[in-house]
């Protein structure tokens, strides 16, 4: 696995394990990582099938396998026990963590965290992350550049229709480029964590969680988004819900206070 890494131990805060959202790497986390260097340290490993890391062994693994690959890590780090922040696709597997091994966790904060309406799942599960392999034609390339563009503004991105629209003013230029090396990167095996993140069961494992955990939306979220993570919230005693800005230093900040709570 290829892992980013920031801060220092110490012995006032755990070590933060932070996991990326599909479909590219940790690279679009740094900032996040950076923020959280500052008081602890960080690992943020590229998950098994994007960016620099392995593919994943099985061919259809589940959020089930990605949670233990967390654990893994985590033995091969010496690390007992970390808080963890995870993003969408990561979100997930953090959620599994508080379900699976919540002696690995200590506290959960989720980045967005919903489940969709049957038709609408499985219209995802069948369109949204296809298997690619590389042609001498190029048309991967071309398919990678404007499957990156295409998630800037609608969502799902493969529905380019004013009732998908998301209003963001898109990526720059050097953004979408290192976005769609990412994507390259892991061509043939950028779908598996995908397709396991849709097909999780997010609303049955919620209610199973044994660690505090925090679900964070953003204000500039899709009201679905930030619906549905209110919906999650209140599944669990152990949830509570926030809704953040866009900037990465008030995500890091209520993470970090929701991790120093006593």
């Amino acid at each position: 696995m290829h892992i980013r890494t920031c801060g220092k131990d110490n012995s006032a805060h755990l070590p933060v394990y932070v996991v990326h959202p599909s479909p590219a790497s940790a690279r679009g986390m740094e900032p996040i990582i950076r923020l959280f260097g500052e008081t602890r340290r960080v690992i943020a490993p590229d998950t098994l099938g994007n960016g620099d890391s392995a593919a994943p062994s099985p061919d259809e693994p589940d959020i089930t396998y990605f949670a233990d690959s967390v654990v893994r890590l985590l033995d091969k780090l010496g690390l007992e026990k970390v808080d963890f922040y995870g993003s969408h696709t990561g979100g997930r597997t953090g959620c599994e963590m508080a379900v699976r091994h919540p002696d690995r966790v200590r506290r959960v904060v989720i980045d967005g965290l919903v489940e969709y309406e049957p038709e609408l799942k499985a219209q995802i599960l069948e369109n949204y992350a296809p298997a690619v392999t590389p042609d001498d034609h190029g048309g991967h390339l071309s398919w990678a550049l404007n499957f990156v563009r295409d998630q800037a503004f609608f969502f799902p991105y493969f529905m380019r229709d004013a009732d998908h629209a998301l209003g963001n003013p898109g990526r720059t230029p050097e953004h979408l480029h290192a976005h769609t090396v990412d994507v390259l990167k892991g061509l043939t095996t950028y779908h598996k964590a995908y397709l396991a993140a849709f097909r999780y069961p997010a609303k049955e494992r919620m209610p199973q969680i044994k660690v505090p955990a925090l679900i964070m939306a953003g204000e500039s979220d899709p009201p679905h988004l930030i619906k549905g993570t209110e919906e999650m919230s209140v599944l669990s005693d152990l949830a509570d819900m926030i809704v953040v800005g866009r900037d990465p230093s008030e995500k890091v900040a209520a993470a970090n206070a929701f991790f120093d709570k006593s």
